[in-house]
């Protein structure tokens, strides 16, 4: 890995932060596996429970060797809470902070003040070039496949072009379910892997019984992408979408976007149920370390098919 703190992973991978999915349990659950474990603020309904759940968080790991934790930061103008939201950073610390819908410039200051990591998640090659020029750690390369906000460009052509010109930490996501997916990315280029509906159905999520159920029993073909939710293309479960009373296949946005971390009036995107592309390897709810034991069999399976492909390359070593 370029930097820390990603030197001491079990695994290249980052329990990616969901939207009314990831809290404290699964944060913990999968630093405790030895992978990045995140959540968005945007979960946390006020500035006091954006404290109590960081404060947890720090708390809980301790000084027990876990794996780093971020904090998701929408830091696009209409989140009103934002200014709060970097006081409580500054506060609690988080070992990485990773910016969404916005500048990562807001952040910058504070996070590096403490020693901290900042990562932008980016879907397109006009938004990596922006975050690389505001100076951050790393760039999240969101990209097709992806559930919740997702792009349209290929892994691996993202990764690739992103390499030009930036020598930070690349973070892939889209699609990538599963060990061999992880080992592909990395030889593809990428420091880690950006893994969100793998561990949609973790038994730690905060995703109702029935959501997690939705991605158990449906695959790809069970998903639409489009604007028509948020104003930014997002992928979407279907029968969730069917299931609020929406027309999949013809969803209109007719508002401004709003991402405001306050706001506590209703929106169709607190009710719809996202996804990405590799849901049709999750075959049941189970706990994160269930979760990241097969991941591991199956990276080390791969890297090792890797390096009998490659013999010239020398042997392959996973921690």
């Amino acid at each position: 890995m370029p930097i820390a703190p990603f030197d001491h992973l079990r695994l290249p991978v980052v329990a990616a932060p969901m939207f009314l999915v990831s809290g404290p349990d699964l944060v913990v659950a999968s630093c405790q596996a030895g992978i990045v474990g995140s959540f968005p603020s945007p979960n946390c309904r006020s500035t006091e429970q954006l404290d109590t759940w960081m404060g947890s968080i720090r708390d809980r790991l301790g000084s027990s060797g876990a794996a780093p934790w971020a904090l998701n930061l929408v830091t696009h103008r209409t989140n009103t809470r934002l200014s709060e939201d970097l006081r409580l950073v500054a506060e609690h610390r988080p070992d990485i902070v990773i910016t969404a819908l916005g500048s990562p410039a807001p952040v910058m200051e504070v996070v590096k003040s403490y020693g901290g990591t900042v990562i932008a998640d980016v879907v397109n090659m006009k938004l990596a070039r922006k975050a690389a020029e505001a100076g951050v750690d790393g760039l999240a390369c969101v990209s097709a496949g992806a559930g919740g906000h997702t792009g349209h460009l290929s892994p691996f052509a993202f990764v690739s072009a992103v390499r030009e010109f930036f020598d930070g930490i690349v973070i892939v996501g889209g699609a990538i379910t599963d060990g061999a997916g992880v080992a592909g990315a990395i030889a593809a280029g990428a420091d880690l892997v950006y893994m969100g509906t793998r561990f949609l159905a973790a038994g730690e999520s905060m995703a109702q019984p029935e959501y997690k159920q939705m991605v158990v029993d449906h695959g790809p073909d069970d998903l639409v992408v489009s604007d028509g939710i948020t104003g930014t293309p997002a992928s979407w479960l279907r029968p969730s979408v069917v299931a609020n009373g929406l027309d999949p296949d013809n969803l209109v946005f007719s508002a401004e976007r709003n991402f405001d971390s306050g706001s506590a009036g209703p929106a169709r995107w607190k009710e719809v149920w996202a996804a990405g592309q590799g849901l049709q390897t999750i075959k049941a709810v189970e706990p994160v370390a269930d979760i990241v034991d097969r991941l591991e069999t199956e990276y080390v399976a791969a890297a090792r098919r890797f390096a009998s492909l490659a013999p010239e390359a020398g042997p392959t070593t996973v921690r």
